[in-house]
């Protein structure tokens, strides 16, 4: 395991994040998850592989995630950079039991603190984008709360481009504590992050963690076998529907064919693919589990290096169109506008965030 620093910050998180989104059973089927006993195995084999970055949420499982987290980082605190969320409703008939304002803030922090048995929390990630609260209401109550001690960092996730900019624009100019990380959707099949929000995190150095790094599990293979046997897709899980499909089954099958190649599974090469794209910037992928078996499986990609060959196979079958402007600005017409007979000449050493 190697460590990354995690945005404009001087915090060292592993190259891995543990996801816990499975610790605990009281999802039931909507989302199967661990019991104790696995759930201590799963972090045990990512603590032996040198991991230390931990990422939970405050609705994950009921709060019982948050609670086997607690319990297990207990011994040995300070070494893990421990992650939460707020934001989602913990009570769909009471309009303050969710988004970002600051009376479900300070309220969510006090009870996440609780469960996880610690007075602090490392990184703090706003769980999905509230329209209803104000950026300087956001911005001003996490300040706040890193002023107090009991947060460090700050984070957003399942945000657009152009909020996380402004808001981080507002802290600076404010003096107040920015977002050092954006938790975002990112893998084979769900490439459109690369339009805006990855060229944004790498300008502004945010860091990323990529959540569902195999696709709702179509990445490691297990759809391809029988593709028209709806019955196999969980209707209940939001990502089926996101996921499951003609274009999606495809770059499966690709990444599948690459990993008998390379006599792997196709989870390690999913993962490894993540691992190549450091162009785009700081990118940790976030590994959840049910079992200790599937986690070590996962842990495998760190060791898996691609050739260029099969990554230009999996860029070619996964590539996503830019839109505008990016196509438009990359078209040979516009840039001969604009540089002349003088840009294949030119030699420009900034990171250039679209096709060119």
């Amino acid at each position: 395991m190697r460590y990354k620093v995690l945005g404009k910050t001087g915090l060292r998180v592993s190259e891995i994040c543990l996801g816990t989104m499975t610790f605990g059973q009281d999802w039931g089927d909507f989302l199967k998850g661990a019991s104790k006993e696995e759930s201590k195995k799963i972090f045990d084999s990512y603590v032996d592989s040198g991991g230390n970055f931990i990422d939970t949420a405050n609705v994950y499982q009921n709060g019982s995630s948050e609670k086997y987290v607690g319990e297990l980082i207990a011994s040995d605190r300070e070494k893990f950079v421990l992650a939460t969320k707020y934001t989602l409703t913990k009570n769909p008939n009471d309009p303050n039991a969710g988004g970002s304002n600051r009376k479900n803030l300070f309220q969510s922090v006090e009870a996440s603190l609780k469960r996880l048995n610690t007075t602090f929390i490392d990184l703090l990630w706003v769980h999905a984008w509230d329209y209803m609260t104000p950026l300087e209401e956001l911005m001003r109550s996490l300040d706040d709360l890193i002023r107090s001690g009991k947060i460090l960092y700050v984070g957003i996730s399942d945000a657009p481009a152009w909020i996380v900019a402004r808001a981080n624009t507002i802290s600076e100019l404010q003096g107040w504590s920015p977002f050092i990380s954006l938790q975002i959707m990112y893998n084979l099949i769900e490439r459109t992050a690369e339009r805006e929000l990855l060229p944004m995190a790498r300008d502004l150095d945010i860091g990323i963690t990529a959540w569902s790094p195999l696709a709702g599990g179509i990445l490691s293979g297990k759809y391809n076998k029988e593709i028209n046997e709806q019955k196999r897709f969980d209707q209940n899980n939001p990502m089926t529907s996101v996921f499951v499909n003609k274009r999606s089954l495809s770059i499966a099958n690709e990444v599948q064919s690459i990993a008998e190649e390379l006599k792997k599974t196709a989870s390690e090469v999913a993962l490894s693919w993540l691992k190549h794209q450091g162009d785009r910037g700081v990118i940790i992928p976030i590994i959840g589990a049910r079992t200790q078996e599937q986690l070590k499986n996962n842990l495998a990609s760190l060791d898996l290096n691609l050739s260029n060959d099969q990554l230009k196979r999996l860029d070619d079958i996964s590539r996503i169109e830019m839109g505008f402007p990016h196509d438009f600005l990359s078209s040979d017409m516009i840039k001969t506008m604009i540089y002349g007979n003088t840009y294949s000449v030119t030699d420009y050493h900034r990171k250039i965030p679209y096709r060119l």
